[in-house]
């Protein structure tokens, strides 16, 4: 299903942002927060697992049920490594494409990489 991605950094997020090598900062940052229909459209309930494709890479993540009200067809993935897999290097001006791109989620039981195991497949390919 195609949706629109932003990345944003999240409540959640912020509470463990002095932790970035631990497992709450992992959790807080390996999820894809969507709207409730869609979520049902694609036949996920939190804690179930998507792969979200960009032009740019694909991961895995922990499908979350948002707090926000967001609207049909867009996702909210928390700025991080998972995110940065998903995002261009470059819109033309030397900074990363955060906000409005296009991207396929689809329901999956691959696992959810850690940051060590992103890293190591980034440098092997």
């Amino acid at each position: 299903m195609e949706f629109t991605l932003i990345t944003a950094r999240t409540m959640e997020q912020g509470m463990y942002i002095d932790e970035k090598l631990e497992e709450n900062y992992f959790k807080a940052t390996a999820c894809c927060e969507m709207n409730e229909e869609d979520m049902k459209t694609l036949g996920v309930s939190d804690g179930d697992r998507v792969k979200v494709k960009t032009d740019f890479g694909e991961v895995v993540l922990v499908a979350k049920r948002s707090v926000l009200d967001l609207p049909r067809g867009v996702i909210v993935v928390p700025l991080g490594i998972h995110a940065n897999v998903l995002i261009g290097s470059d819109s033309g001006t030397g900074t990363p494409i955060y906000k409005n791109l296009k991207c396929i989620v689809e329901k999956t039981d691959e696992d959810v990489l850690s940051p060590v195991e992103i890293v190591e497949k980034i440098l092997k390919s």
